[in-house]
């Protein structure tokens, strides 16, 4: 075991018997990981550090139910994730499943863009996205969840998240065509 992962089942156990040193050393270890989650999601600085801190004081109070399964990072990201989700449906901003009969889902690992197309483009790009797609797709290139976790997370079917993920690279292709999409 590395030295980083015993450090880190360490902590976790300190955690476990309230260790505030501990977690402020969990904390300084994800803080900026776990804020940039939020940060994509949310887009507003004052809340995405507001939804993080939520977090983590969520974790620490249920570190019990980290089981160890995954990684703590991979746990407190779910968490991170689940905040943000909660904020913006409090926005009103609504997550709608599609038919589970659309099975239309063409090749998901076709996500080239010409050269000349920056990051800051693809972001500006998702950004414009309906919210039914750009979660979706948030969730799956830039947290990396696959479809069985991502219908989990939203609480639609799989086939609703292949297809949410379809359409809005197909939007986005559609908006990246003035970068000259590749």
């Amino acid at each position: 075991m590395s030295q980083t992962k015993e450090l880190q089942s360490e902590l976790i156990a300190q955690c476990r018997r309230q260790n505030t040193k501990a977690q402020m050393q969990l904390y300084d270890m994800y803080c900026r990981t776990m804020y940039i989650t939020a940060y994509n999601f949310v887009k507003r600085e004052d809340v995405a550090e507001d939804l993080m801190q939520e977090a983590f004081l969520k974790a620490f109070q249920h570190i019990e139910s980290f089981n160890g399964k995954v990684t703590f990072g991979a746990w407190l990201k779910k968490i991170v994730i689940n905040r943000c989700l909660d904020w913006l449906k409090k926005r009103e901003l609504r997550i709608v499943s599609l038919e589970d009969h659309h099975r239309d889902v063409s090749d998901e690992n076709d996500w080239e863009v010409n050269n000349s197309v920056t990051i800051e483009q693809i972001h500006d790009a998702i950004e414009k996205l309906p919210d039914k797609y750009k979660i979706v797709l948030k969730l799956y290139l830039l947290e990396g969840y696959d479809h069985e976790e991502i219908s989990q997370i939203l609480n639609i079917t799989e086939i609703s998240s292949r297809s949410q993920l379809h359409r809005g690279k197909n939007k986005l292709k559609e908006l990246l065509k003035k970068y000259h999409y590749a």
